[in-house]
C-alpha cells in the first residue's frame, strides 16, 4: 500500500472528499425469505418473545448481558416498553415469517453517522433461532441495511471477550477480530474485558455474496441440513474478490 506524506513528510490516511455523512436508521422494516426485522414494540413482540425464552433450559442466555432473566411476563413486558422509546441503541425483533412471532432481539447501537460507524449489540435469540436460517439472514439483512442502504463504512460487534458463544459467532458471521480492550466495563458487579470485530464496507460486497450462497434452497438439503458451510462461503467469495 501506498504511504501518502503530508507537506511535513508525515504518514496520512487516504483522503475521502466525496464521503458523505451515512443515515440514521430509521422505522422500516427488513424483510427476507425467512425472516422480519422490526421496531420494538412491548404490545406485538413482548407476549411472543417472553414465550420464546422460556424455551432455554436455563438462564445462561443471559450472563454476559447487563439485564435479565426475567422472572415474570410483567418485568420482561416493562423492559420493552422502556427499551422502546430508545433510539440509540435502537432495539429490534425478529419474526420468524413461518410462525409470525417474534423469536429474538438485538439493537443497533453506538450509532455515529458523521464517521460512518454503527455497532450491533444486545443480541438476544431464543432456541427457536439459534442455529437456524433466521438468524444467519437477520444479519444478512442488517449488513445490506449498513452498507447498502444506510451508507455506513464499519460495522462492529462487541462482547465479553469470556463469551465464547458470541465471539464464534461474529467471527462465522465474517467479522474481523481486532483486539481486547482491558477492564473496559463493569457489568453485573464483574470487570469484563471487550473482544471488538467489525466489518468495513469494501468488504460487504464478497461477504454479501457469500450470505446469498449460504442462504439459497439449493444450499440445504431435504432434511434442511446445510451443504456449504457460512464461513466456507466467506472464504470462497473472499478469495474470488482478490483474484479480481
Amino acid at each position: 500500500m501506498t504511504v501518502r506524506l503530508n507537506e511535513f513528510q508525515q504518514p496520512i490516511g487516504v483522503p475521502l472528499p466525496e464521503w458523505q455523512e451515512a443515515q440514521l436508521p430509521g422505522d422500516k422494516p427488513l424483510v427476507g425469505r425467512y425472516c422480519r426485522l422490526e421496531r420494538i414494540d412491548a404490545e406485538r413482540h413482548a407476549a411472543d418473545l417472553y414465550e420464546a425464552y422460556q424455551d432455554a433450559p436455563d438462564s445462561r442466555n443471559w450472563t454476559y448481558l447487563p439485564y435479565g432473566p426475567f422472572d415474570t411476563f410483567e418485568a420482561y413486558r416493562n423492559f420493552l416498553i422502556e427499551t422502546s422509546g430508545l433510539n440509540d441503541p435502537m432495539h429490534h425483533a425478529v419474526i420468524d415469517l413461518a410462525s409470525g412471532k417474534a423469536v429474538g432481539t438485538f439493537a443497533l447501537m453506538r450509532i455515529d453517522a458523521p464517521n460512518g460507524v454503527i455497532e450491533v449489540g444486545h443480541v438476544v435469540y431464543s432456541s427457536r433461532m439459534q442455529r437456524t436460517r433466521l438468524s444467519t439472514e437477520a444479519m444478512a439483512l442488517l449488513l445490506k441495511y449498513v452498507f447498502a442502504d444506510l451508507g455506513y463504512r464499519r460495522f462492529e460487534w462487541k462482547c465479553d471477550s469470556l463469551n465464547a458463544p458470541s465471539r464464534a459467532a461474529a467471527q462465522r458471521y465474517g467479522f474481523t477480530f481486532e483486539g481486547i480492550f482491558r477492564q473496559a466495563v463493569i457489568t453485573r458487579g464483574r470487570n469484563r474485558d471487550t473482544a471488538w470485530y467489525s466489518i468495513i464496507d469494501s468488504e460487504y460486497p464478497a461477504l454479501r455474496k457469500a450470505y446469498e450462497r449460504w442462504l439459497s434452497p439449493s444450499n440445504f438439503d431435504e432434511a434442511g441440513h446445510q451443504i456449504d458451510k457460512l464461513d466456507d462461503c466467506i472464504v470462497r467469495e473472499a478469495s474470488g474478490q482478490a483474484r479480481h
